[in-house]
């Protein structure tokens, strides 16, 4: 049985807009290569949606047709968090499996 990775689209668009600002196709394709995660135009939106309802991303100007979208102080917050969340967990796996990576 192959085990994936989390693929919490909200996650993994803030994870993405860490590296500066992107419009949903940038940001989709982003996630596939970081990810391995295929996020469908419904889930992409709705969770970007979600995210700029909650202030964790904000929209720039319009690029033509794109709308790009960026982090907020709050958004930056919220990864971090998540981050050490997953941290915590990936660590309490290797101490149990007493693995340590190369």
């Amino acid at each position: 049985m192959k085990l994936r990775r989390a693929n919490d689209p909200p996650l993994l668009i803030l994870t993405s807009l860490a590296g500066g600002p992107k419009h949903g196709h940038a940001l989709a394709k982003d996630i596939e290569q970081f990810a391995g995660v295929m996020l469908g135009p419904g889930t992409l939106y709705g969770a970007i949606s979600r995210l700029e309802d909650s202030g964790l991303i904000e929209p720039l100007e319009d690029d033509s047709r794109r709308r790009p979208y960026r982090l907020t102080p709050d958004g930056s917050t919220a990864l971090a968090a998540a981050i050490v969340e997953l941290r915590r967990i990936v660590d309490v796996g290797a101490t149990r499996l007493h693995w340590r990576p190369a």
